[in-house]
C-alpha cells in the first residue's frame, strides 16, 4: 500500500466524520430546539380541590373546535373547584396555520390575554382556517382585545414564542399523545373521550371525591 493511497483513505475518513459532526450540530440547532424554554402554564380557575384538567390542543383542529363549548361549560361549572390548563399541540403535519395560531395565543399571553385570544381563535375558527394568510385576522383579534399590536406582532415573530409553543408540542410527543384534543385529568390521560359535559363531569366529580378521600 503506497503513501498516496493511505493519504486518500485518511482524507475520506476525516471527511466522513466531519460530515457526521456538522449534521449533528445542525440537528441540535434546528427550529425544534427549545433551549432553556419550559412548557407553558396557562391556567384558568381556582382549584380549591387540587384537581387539574389539562388540554393539549390545536387551534386549527376541528375536533378541538367541537370540544371548545364543552370545556367552556365545564369552566363555568367548576371554576372554583378545578384548574383548567391549556397546552399547545399544533399538528404541523396536517394544519397549515396551527403553529401561527398558537403563536398568536402565546403572544397575547405575553400581555396577559392568553385565554381571551384562545377563545377568539376557537370561536372564529371556521373564518380564519381557510385563509391563505390569517395573520391580519389575528392582529385584528389583538386590537379587539386592546393589546399593543406592535408588541403583539413582534412577539408572534419572536424566537421565544416559537420555542415556547414547540416546548409544549415536544412535551405532548414525549408523553406519547398522538392527537388533539388530548385531555389529562390529574396526570392521567383520558381515553375514549366523548364531547359531552356529563361525561367530563362524572370524571371530575370522581377526581374531586378521590382527593377528599385521600385527604388532599
Amino acid at each position: 500500500m503506497n503513501n498516496r493511497f493511505v493519504i486518500i483513505i485518511a482524507v475520506i475518513i476525516v471527511a466522513f466524520f466531519g460530515l457526521l459532526f456538522f449534521n449533528k450540530k445542525g440537528a441540535n440547532t434546528s427550529n425544534n430546539s427549545t433551549g432553556d424554554i419550559t412548557v407553558t402554564n396557562h391556567v384558568y380557575g381556582q382549584s380549591s380541590t387540587g384537581v387539574v384538567l389539562t388540554e393539549y390542543g390545536d387551534f386549527e383542529c376541528p375536533a378541538c373546535y367541537r370540544f371548545y363549548p364543552i370545556v367552556q361549560e365545564l369552566k363555568t361549572k367548576y371554576k372554583d373547584q378545578v384548574s383548567f390548563q391549556f397546552r399547545h399541540y399544533p399538528l404541523l403535519e396536517i394544519h397549515q396555520h396551527a403553529l401561527l395560531s398558537a403563536k398568536a395565543a402565546e403572544a397575547a399571553g405575553m400581555q396577559g390575554k392568553f385565554f381571551e385570544m384562545h377563545d377568539l381563535l376557537y370561536q372564529n375558527q371556521p373564518q380564519w382556517t381557510g385563509s391563505t394568510n390569517p395573520t391580519p385576522t389575528f392582529e385584528g383579534f389583538a386590537s379587539q382585545l386592546g393589546l399593543d399590536t406592535t408588541k403583539f406582532q413582534a412577539d408572534m415573530k419572536s424566537d421565544k414564542v416559537n420555542k415556547t409553543v414547540l416546548a409544549d408540542r415536544n412535551e405532548a410527543k414525549k408523553q406519547g399523545y398522538a392527537s388533539t384534543p388530548t385531555f389529562v385529568l390529574d396526570g392521567k390521560q383520558l381515553t375514549d373521550v366523548r364531547d359531552d359535559v356529563a361525561y367530563f363531569s362524572k370524571l371530575i366529580d370522581d377526581a374531586i371525591a378521590a382527593k377528599k378521600t385521600n385527604g388532599q
